[in-house]
């Protein structure tokens, strides 16, 4: 399953890990996401999303 939001589409990014020494190996930073239940198009369903989604009230969750 993709790491993505189901609301906005955010998804991991990538970079590099810089050591002391300037070794530069890859990395990703993953998006926090939570499993909420959700009132989708009149219907709850369950859906991963992003905690930014959340805090910024985009999601309807199911009572």
């Amino acid at each position: 399953m993709a790491k993505t939001c189901d609301l906005c589409g955010k998804g991991p990014q990538f970079g590099n890990k810089v050591s002391h020494a300037h070794n530069v190996t890859k990395r990703r930073w993953n998006v926090n996401l939570q499993a909420v239940r959700a009132v989708v198009a009149g219907a709850t369903k369950k859906i991963r999303v992003c905690t930014g989604c959340i805090k910024s009230n985009r999601v309807q969750k199911a009572a």
